[in-house]
């Protein structure tokens, strides 16, 4: 509990003050979500200086706002000062048209600034808020308490490590700018450096739907996976990154598939191309087939954003009665609308082809009815044809194999000989499913768990 009920009469807290007297005062950044804590605490003081509430009603919100400012803060590891913290988070996740104009060009000269500084004061006198005449006046200790926080630690996976490092490092440049325009200069400069909103902060997304509405769901802590812990497959990773290091400088790129056998790191390539890039500004969405039917909404939710975009398609293949593939042909070539130029499709699949081949098919005409199915065929084949770089990503041989193993082993710090690696890694393969880089890195999986590795 942060405090009790104290009967004592509310003291009289100067009119300017007051905090929904200084939320009032915001312009640009004036949009606050009725659900927010600010806007909420800045109810509560209207309430506590008009007296339209009583002392346990107010207590009782302020527990209601802390327990959310605490939830964001354990869901973003935030430590030390939570309040500034929050603003800090507020400041960077609000889209508004001077924000997302940073994002694209920087703080350039214009009126508008004039109004981003007249925000920037309000917030500094929203950091350097004096929350202790209300809490003498309830009796609790909350703000106090959030303002000198120590954080339980966690385990990387707990909480999204990348936003909190981002959110903790402005924080401290905010809350020690001497006024607004140092003030102004540290905001702007992570816009452009980072961006605005949720794809300034995260490096992938998945989408669901709410009612006609695409939301952008973020996927915290995505494995850190890098190109160089991918053994083996130097051709196929150079074919990529020269496509996607042509796509973030701006210049012409392809769509991508990756297709061959399982287990080869088609995935794994892309996860680590996004965090190779992340930085210059390139971000993945991640989209399952049922979903294709809202490409184009979430193609129309991106195009003018200052990002580089990989829609992310994993393990994808269709059946001859699915016909999701069609939504798909229009995207990536041949709709009415041309695909922006920062937007790019890679996608993974074990089929060459995508589209399940019966050898039916391949009888030009159909006894039946006479209708000619190599039509078909093409429809069918048209799809991979729209992929501009098509990459083969095949079962490696037994010394490749070896190599994958002993490459990872060396990484993972195993002492293990080459010649006991290889003679333990081939008995693995033989019974777990056969040479593959998945099978590769589940045997040192499995080094690693066991006891006299560990030892």
């Amino acid at each position: 509990m942060c405090g009790i009920i104290n009967s004592k009469n509310r003291t009289n807290i100067r009119l300017e003050a007051v905090m929904h007297n200084i939320i009032a005062k915001l312009i640009i950044y004036g949009n606050l979500d009725k659900d927010s804590i600010l806007y909420n605490l800045g109810d509560i003081y209207r309430r506590f200086t008009s007296g339209e509430a009583t002392n346990g009603e107010l207590i009782n919100d302020i527990y209601a706002q802390v327990r959310k400012l605490l939830v964001v803060a354990t869901d973003y590891g935030f430590d030390k000062n939570l309040w500034h913290n929050y603003l800090t988070f507020l400041l960077i996740t609000n889209e508004n048209p001077f924000s997302i104009t940073c994002e694209k060009v920087g703080a350039n000269d214009g009126s508008v600034n004039a109004f981003a500084k007249n925000d920037f004061s309000v917030f500094m006198e929203l950091f350097n808020f004096d929350f202790k005449p209300i809490e003498k006046a309830l009796g609790i200790d909350c703000f106090t308490r959030l303002c000198n926080y120590k954080a339980i630690g966690k385990k990387e996976l707990m909480y999204n490590k990348n936003v909190s490092e981002k959110v903790q490092a402005l924080s401290e440049k905010l809350e020690n700018a001497a006024d607004e325009e140092e003030f102004f200069a540290h905001v702007t400069q992570f816009y452009k450096d980072y961006g605005v909103g949720m794809f300034g902060l995260n490096k992938a997304f998945r989408i669901s739907s709410r009612g006609d509405d695409i939301v952008f769901n973020p996927i915290n802590n995505m494995d850190k996976v890098m190109l160089s812990d991918l053994i083996g497959y130097e051709i196929q990773k150079k074919k990529l990154v020269d496509n996607t290091e042509a796509f973030v400088e701006g210049r012409k790129a392809n769509n991508v598939l990756l297709f061959g056998d399982s287990g080869t790191g088609k995935s794994t390539s892309i996860k680590a191309i996004v965090n190779e890039y992340y930085d210059r500004g390139l971000r993945m969405i991640e989209i399952y087939k049922h979903q294709f039917k809202d490409l184009s909404n979430v193609i129309a939710a991106i195009k003018n954003r200052n990002y580089r975009f990989i829609i992310y398609m994993d393990d994808l293949s269709f059946e001859e009665f699915e016909i999701e593939y069609k939504f798909l042909k229009a995207v990536i070539e041949g709709g009415v609308e041309t695909k922006p130029d920062n937007i790019l499709i890679y996608a993974t699949s074990n089929r060459r082809h995508l589209i399940k081949e019966t050898w039916n098919d391949r009888d030009d005409v159909e006894m039946d009815n006479g209708m000619h199915k190599s039509d078909t065929m093409e429809e069918k084949l048209s799809l991979v044809n729209r992929f501009g770089v098509t990459i083969n990503y095949s079962k490696p041989s037994q010394k490749e194999y070896f190599g994958i193993v002993t490459g990872l082993a060396r990484k993972a710090g195993i002492k293990m000989s080459d010649e006991e690696l290889c003679a333990e890694a081939n008995k693995w393969e033989l019974s777990h499913g056969g040479i593959s880089g998945r099978t590769a890195q589940q045997f040192i999986n499995y080094l690693l768990g066991s006891r006299e590795v560990a030892e």
